[in-house]
């Protein structure tokens, strides 16, 4: 690549992109890599600031910018996942489905480290859409070695470092528990608040068993919910510590493994995470904490995602939660478009 002045350009190949910016007006290339310049471009080289112009002469060890976002969008692209066409040596990564959207922020790291090229991201486990914009790569320079873009390549270790998860249609069965609902005294108002996150997705709640505060009966209700169907059961009432408060123990009799009795999230702290085996699949069995019924945005919102998408989850990623955890219950709540669960 050599430079050359514009009056003497003619006939010659450009070898990038030439952006013109009219502030409010336009924002947008004039002229692209590879075009033939005439006479007649001269006073627009000159309108945007262009007096001397790249001219590409290859060079072994050297990688256009284009080819080096190629490379990059090599190292994000997975199933479900389109490039936008390269400009100016960056291409978009665009999502073909709605799924959980989930990142190697390891590998992010890496890559970004190296310098001279760049891959920013959408916040990981959370959910997009079809043709959703979720990462956009570039090269800094206009020229990068080739060197560089192999060692990214090497990072990657030929796995995406960003993938979508598919969500799934889900069976629910609840089971609420308390003996002053199961009485009478007072009207269930857990159920149609579970109802409602779930109806966000492709679901089905196939019934609410309501039972009194007894280890056997909730066991049995969890149980029978697995047997007829469910993909997942969620249990509302008697979550907290009292001594009268039966749940967790209902549901580690079952025999479900438990992942995580507790979450660093506010509202939310008295999560409980379990998985139920059955006929080879995990059957999550989730433990809600009484926040879920009268706040607007909980714990249960940032894991419900990971469950659609069958996401197994780890004591590890309950742990992480913590950074970003705290719910600022804004007056106007913009969740998903705030930092609620979007940790580092």
């Amino acid at each position: 690549m050599k430079s050359v002045n514009i009056e003497e350009a003619v006939g010659q190949v450009l070898c990038h992109d030439i952006t013109q910016i009219i502030k409010d007006v336009k924002k947008d290339v004039v002229f692209k890599k590879g075009h033939v310049i005439k006479k007649e471009d001269i006073p627009v080289f000159l309108s945007v600031g262009k007096e001397h112009i790249y001219i590409w002469e290859k060079q072994d060890g050297m990688l256009h910018e284009n080819e080096a976002a190629d490379i990059l969008y090599s190292i994000c692209k997975n199933e479900y996942m389109k490039p936008s066409a390269v400009k100016e040596g960056k291409i978009e990564v665009i999502s073909e489905i709605d799924g959980l959207f989930k990142v190697d922020k390891e590998k992010l790291y890496e890559v970004n480290s190296i310098g001279d090229m760049m891959i920013a991201t959408r916040h990981g486990n959370t959910i997009v859409r079809k043709g959703d914009k979720l990462a956009g790569t570039r090269v800094i320079p206009l020229v990068i070695e080739e060197e560089k873009m192999k060692k990214a390549q090497e990072i990657g270790g030929g796995k995406p470092i960003l993938k979508i998860m598919p969500l799934k249609h889900k069976k629910i069965g609840i089971v609420t528990t308390g003996s002053e609902v199961f009485h009478g005294r007072i009207k269930d108002a857990f159920g149609p608040v579970i109802v409602s996150k779930f109806s966000e997705f492709d679901s089905e709640v196939i019934g609410q068993t309501i039972v009194d505060d007894e280890r056997e009966e909730i066991t049995a209700a969890i149980i029978k919910f697995i047997e007829n169907g469910s993909d997942i059961v969620v249990c509302t009432g008697g979550m907290s510590v009292d001594p009268d408060d039966r749940t967790p123990g209902a549901i580690k009799d079952t025999g479900a493994e438990i992942v995580s009795y507790g979450a660093p999230v506010l509202p939310g702290a008295m999560l409980l995470v379990s998985y139920y085996s059955y006929q080879g699949r995990k059957i999550p069995v989730i433990g809600l904490p009484g926040c879920v019924m009268y706040s607007k945005r909980t714990i249960f919102d940032l894991i419900l995602p990971r469950l659609m998408a069958d996401d197994i989850l780890n004591k590890s990623d309950i742990d992480k939660l913590g950074q970003g955890g705290l719910c600022l219950n804004c007056e106007t709540c913009t969740y998903p478009n705030c930092g609620f669960g979007k940790g580092m």
